[in-house]
């Protein structure tokens, strides 16, 4: 699948589109975003050892992200070396409330619980890639390169990632992805105090 059809899947799984006015925010945060960024990556490799060790049983989940795990340390490479060329200090930065509020949705124990885990994988891998598409557009050569090489590594997680739920799901996910949706697009599309890569609307803005 090329890049501008897997952008095509995502757009049309995703609830909303990223609103311009965070696109300004980010141009004028590239700093914090790179930062942030930068955790994401982290988080993201922690979230898939997470799964490794605790589903040792699903040998393509174990796969899938054995294989995600290495993708996600080596991009938190490349960007923590982003940043070092741009003299940015890699440092703490409080998490946004976008991860947290997705998973506040999900259900607690057995496969409800791991297959809800994974449309949150979905939806944060998939919210990823469009905003590297996005920003791409309007960023510095080397930053606008990067990020669209990206692209196809973050839409193939998030389609890794919905492929294992339907797998390990007891029934269709398509009700349950619906509500996802909507989760997400609400944190999109709501004012945020807090400036981060998958934040939601400035509220000077």
């Amino acid at each position: 699948m090329s890049v501008k059809d897997v952008l095509a899947e995502i757009n049309g799984f995703l609830g909303c589109v990223t609103p311009d006015v965070w696109i300004d925010e980010a141009l004028n945060n590239q700093e914090t975003l790179l930062i942030d960024h930068a955790n994401c990556e982290k988080k993201a490799a922690t979230t898939a050892m997470n799964l490794l060790y605790k589903h040792i049983d699903r040998d393509d989940l174990l796969k899938k992200m054995s294989q995600l795990a290495r993708e996600e340390l080596l991009h938190f490479e490349q960007v923590v070396n982003i940043m070092k060329d741009r003299g940015i200090a890699y440092r703490h930065v409080s998490s946004s409330r976008y991860a947290a509020g997705l998973r506040e949705q999900v259900r607690k124990g057995g496969v409800n619980e791991l297959v809800d885990v994974l449309i949150v994988g979905a939806f944060i891998e998939a919210r990823s890639c469009e905003r590297f598409a996005k920003l791409a557009p309007f960023l510095d050569d080397v930053l606008a390169k990067f990020y669209r090489s990206l692209l196809r590594s973050e839409g193939r997680h998030y389609q890794d990632y919905l492929a294992l739920a339907a797998q390990y799901a007891d029934a269709p996910i398509a009700g349950r992805v619906a509500e996802f949706r909507e989760f997400e697009r609400e944190l999109i599309e709501s004012p945020d105090t807090e400036f981060r890569f998958h934040s939601g609307v400035p509220v000077a803005a």
